[in-house]
């Protein structure tokens, strides 16, 4: 006698998926249905159910069952005792909120009277895969040195604009699209791969008509002898970022060995800030919210600050809010902003939604950088209206609600680029209809001969105005004399 009991806790605890089930009998001696008679809880089926889905019935559970190559599979695999294995089932769910369709590698055995079930979902991993490719603008590819074959992921042929019907591109294709000036860089690779080190090179190239710069990360794989069988490759197209980079440096250019007069100094930096991070005219429609971006140089200087925001309603449904300010001014600031900002964005793009994580890699990208700052990066969910939010050494938000202007919690949070290894705490605000939150930097606020700076001031007109006067001149758009200003009036919406 099978003791039931037992078989449940072990499978229970198995971290896979692995569900054993028993038939159900119909009248005439045969299979009706099969019961759930245990089941693994830590990998849940595509409603999220795990053990409460004990004593089931399977065609109750999963209607569209009953009658399909899998419900066939289980029947065979019961009469026979012989494994069978089924690498793509497709399973079909009209519900909203659940996938569409799922896909599935199913394992079935005899056992104990009944039929375990392994099973994995396979469609999940190939979304994540080809999502962050799209999102990052990537591509991987594998060669086989032994019998030539390459590999390419559907990013390798949207970056080289190529029908994946025609297969990857051969390696001699591949080197009649380089630039002839770039070609001698792949001899540095082949160089780099011999020593046993890991390549990292840029080189362009020719797709249809524009001019591709792929950033191509590569290592080699070898035998038990050392001698090398597959080079690995992951290839980025970076066209934008060299772009920018090849724009600042003209404008740098411009800076260092020009005399200009003040007010084309003003023009020159105004161009490069809004190059880096352009700031919207009106208020930007996010999920839930409405919001108000400044940015004000400071008025005693004419070179490029620190200071930086992002906004962002992401694939997912939340809003991603953060805003920083890198030490100093002038290039070198502005070289870090653009290095905070862009890595954020990548960052955002593979998934990442936890605040302080999202800060530890910050504060790891500006210790490799040699530069200090500091930075809050919130999440904000339309549907809870949920506001988790770290920083790190930065000012925290003003909460406005009801004519009443108050500081958000203030959770501990070093200065990026001070320490490494340092942890963000998150702190959790709940947020009503036209609530306003202030982003701001330090140069809202701080000035000489103030101890307590303008913080009162900043108040009482958060106070005392309604949202819609933001975006005209008022306490929020004067300049300080001695550091930029950056600002996100974040109002939510009924």
């Amino acid at each position: 006698m099978v003791d039931e009991a037992v078989v449940r806790e072990l499978l229970a605890a198995v971290p896979v998926g692995c569900t054993w089930m028993t038939p159900v009998p119909d009248d005439d001696g045969g299979i009706a249905d099969f019961r759930i008679a245990a089941t693994s809880d830590r990998i849940r089926d595509i409603f999220g159910r795990g053990t409460q889905r004990i004593d089931g019935r399977l065609a109750e559970l999963y209607p569209s069952l009953p009658g399909s190559p899998l419900w066939s599979m289980y029947l065979r695999v019961l009469a026979t005792g012989t494994p069978e294995r089924m690498n793509d089932f497709r399973y079909a769910e009209n519900r909203s909120g659940i996938v569409a369709e799922s896909r599935f590698t199913i394992s079935a055995s005899r056992v104990l009277g009944g039929i375990l079930v392994w099973w994995e979902r396979v469609d999940e991993h190939q979304r994540r895969l080809e999502h962050t490719e799209v999102l990052g603008s990537l591509g991987w590819t594998e060669y086989d040195l032994a019998s030539g074959r390459t590999d390419w992921s559907p990013g390798m042929f949207r970056l080289f604009g190529r029908d994946p019907g025609q297969g990857p591109l051969s390696r001699p294709d591949q080197a009649r699209l380089m630039l002839a000036k770039d070609r001698g860089i792949a001899e540095t690779v082949w160089q780099t791969l011999d020593s046993g080190a890991t390549s990292d090179v840029t080189i362009r190239f020719r797709v249809h008509d524009e001019v591709r710069h792929l950033r191509i990360l590569s290592d080699v794989a070898r035998d038990a002898s050392g001698v090398p069988v597959k080079i690995y490759a992951v290839v980025q197209d970076v066209s934008a970022r060299v772009e920018s980079r090849t724009e600042i440096e003209s404008l740098s250019d411009r800076l260092r060995t020009r005399e200009m007069t003040a007010l084309a100094e003003h023009r020159l930096a105004g161009q490069l800030q809004n190059l880096i991070q352009p700031v919207p005219a009106a208020p930007l429609a996010l999920a839930g919210l409405e919001v108000t971006v400044s940015y004000l140089p400071a008025e005693s200087t004419t070179k490029v600050g620190g200071d930086w925001y992002h906004a962002q309603t992401l694939p997912d449904g939340l809003v991603a809010l953060a805003i920083g300010d890198v030490a100093g001014h002038g290039l070198e600031a502005a070289s870090g902003m653009a290095h905070l900002r862009f890595a954020l964005v990548a960052w955002l793009s593979i998934g990442i939604r936890d605040p302080g994580e999202l800060l530890r890699h910050m504060n790891r990208l500006c210790l490799q950088l040699g530069i200090t700052g500091t930075a809050l990066v919130a999440f904000y969910d339309p549907h809870t209206r949920e506001l988790p939010w770290a920083r790190a050494g930065h000012l925290p938000p003003l909460l406005g609600r009801a004519g009443t202007v108050t500081e958000m919690e203030r959770p501990a949070g070093l200065l990026l680029g001070a320490e490494p290894e340092v942890d963000f705490p998150i702190a959790r605000a709940f947020l009503e209809p036209d609530d306003l939150v202030l982003f701001f930097t330090d140069g809202l606020v701080e000035r000489r001969g103030l101890p307590e700076g303008r913080f009162a001031e900043i108040r009482e007109h958060l106070a005392a105005a309604p949202f819609s006067t933001f975006s005209t001149p008022s306490v929020l758009h004067t300049p300080s004399p001695d550091d930029d200003t950056c600002t996100l009036a974040v109002r939510v919406t009924p």
